[in-house]
């Protein structure tokens, strides 16, 4: 079936590019965890990132990008499909084996969830082989595509080879690397428990490091165009950083952000993206290279006495509805096609990146897209975007969060709760914050933002919590609990 896809696409793809197209590099660094205030432009007080803040300088940067989920799974899915989560039914994140991941999963069943109310939909364990990739697309069109760091998209057989990369690096269904230093194992590891196709080398050599040193090998022996997807491990746990670093750290006076380690993990990444741009100038091919960096979603927590990060001026974490667990920070520099220095704060979401792409190699449509071009932004970083933004998480996930829908439209966010708790609507224009929940005050706003949640999840055949049948009794201690359709008594 995915031959006949592709070979369907070849053929659209003559036409497609009898019309005006660019010839062009593509890097695109998808950073894991990587809060919206964690670099220096977007307004860290403690992490030291001048490369990336050079970057901003001299590109776009975007001050209100969305993840297209507070996880790290469904959004790396939606890079590369440009499809939301709920279109391809990765909507959690996907367990490894060494974790008792269920492997090849497909999403036909749903979990009971102990006494919670609701059954949930089980997340598909890998993204299915028929998804047309970004790099397949590219590969149509003569790329060379090589993928460095995580993958997180299913076991073997659903790597990035199999996804149209004729290079992978490190990616399989590994989430967090078992440890940033060479030869980069965890204590008591696991068989399963291995990066990929990154063999020890050098005795403590920093795992950031030797992603930057892979990339660098690729680019010098290129002689066709490329497409590098990094997705740097970092700065996902395990918390570590080069010890230089954290001593520097450990040494400054902290802001809110404080935690020295965590800041010499995001610094040494700004320190190996300077290595690769820097080696893109070296070359001479920077100036048509379209570089994207932004993150799967927002800052972690941890501890919150010891917080990992902080996400400034945000509510929450990753893993909330929150913006604090959904922005990210996004910067876009291509010298020959974007301005230095300019700033757009039109809404943006990760399955905008596969449009845009396509849009510049020749207005090549593809068969279903969720995402939005985003070239006449490029050309106009003020110009304005009317379409409403979703996200779909209808699954438990501890200590707090119940199962959620979100639609952004305008400046009005409005949070579903399928548990039955109240939903929450914000005005972010004037409560970036998310204090004060308006659903009360503007109940027809909340009723309109309902009804087109209600449209989309149709629209996109999303898989939907259910009650569970009742009378459904339940054991809470040494109290039975009683639940119906109606709610809960004792």
């Amino acid at each position: 079936m995915k031959r006949l896809i592709l070979s369907a696409l070849i053929l659209l793809s003559f036409s497609a590019f009898s019309q005006e197209k660019e010839v062009f590099n593509i890097l695109l660094i998808h950073v894991d965890d990587l809060g919206a205030a964690d670099l220096g432009a977007f307004g860290s007080d403690f992490y030291e990132t001048p490369n990336l803040d050079q970057l901003a300088s001299e590109g776009m940067l975007f001050t209100q990008s969305y993840a297209a989920a507070a996880i790290c799974s469904p959004s790396r899915a939606a890079l590369l499909t440009g499809k939301y989560p709920a279109r391809t039914g990765i909507t959690d994140w996907i367990r490894a084996k060494f974790q008792g991941g269920s492997g090849l999963a497909l999403p036909t069943d749903y979990e009971e969830n102990g006494d919670q109310k609701l059954r949930t939909p089980t997340n598909q364990g890998f993204l299915p082989l028929e998804e047309i990739t970004l790099a397949e697309r590219l590969t149509l069109v003569g790329y060379t595509t090589l993928h460095v760091g995580k993958w997180h998209l299913g076991e073997a057989g659903n790597h990035p080879e199999d996804q149209g990369f004729d290079i992978n690096i490190g990616g399989n269904d590994l989430g967090q690397p078992p440890s940033y230093f060479d030869p980069y194992l965890a204590q008591n590891a696991l068989p399963d428990y291995v990066l990929k196709n990154v063999p020890p080398r050098r005795q403590g050599e920093f795992l950031t490091d030797r992603e930057a040193d892979e990339i660098l090998n690729f680019i010098k022996n290129q002689d066709r165009n490329f497409f590098i997807h990094w997705a740097p491990y970092a700065v996902h746990t395990p918390i570590m950083g080069p010890e230089d670093l954290v001593e520097k750290y450990k040494s400054k006076v902290p802001g809110v952000q404080g935690n020295p380690t965590y800041a010499a993990l995001v610094e040494n990444l700004d320190q190996n993206v300077g290595k690769v741009l820097d080696e893109l100038d070296r070359l001479g091919i920077r100036e048509n290279t379209l570089v994207i960096f932004t993150s799967d979603n927002g800052g972690l927590i941890g501890n919150p006495q010891k917080p990992v990060t902080v996400n400034l001026l945000l509510r929450s974490y990753k893993g909330y509805p929150y913006e604090g667990g959904i922005r990210v920070p996004t910067i876009v520099s291509w010298p020959s096609k974007v301005a230095a220095g300019t700033v757009s704060a039109i809404p943006i979401i990760t399955m905008d990146w596969v449009p845009t792409i396509l849009e510049y190699l020749g207005e090549f449509k593809p068969e279903i897209l969720d995402g939005q071009s985003l070239k006449a932004v490029f050309e106009n970083p003020q110009k304005e975007n009317s379409r409403d933004l979703f996200w779909h998480f209808p699954h438990y996930r501890a200590p707090d969060v119940v199962p959620y829908s979100i639609v952004r439209s305008g400046d009005y966010k409005l949070i579903y709760y399928f548990d039955g708790s109240e939903a929450e609507l914000y005005d972010l224009s004037t409560d970036p914050m998310e204090k004060s929940n308006l659903v009360q005050q503007l109940p027809f706003v909340a009723s309109q933002l309902k009804t087109k949640l209600e449209n989309w999840w149709k629209k996109t055949d999303a898989r939907l919590p259910r009650l569970k049948e009742y009378p459904h009794f339940y054991r809470r201690g040494s109290i039975e609990i009683k639940s119906s359709k109606d709610g809960i008594s004792l």
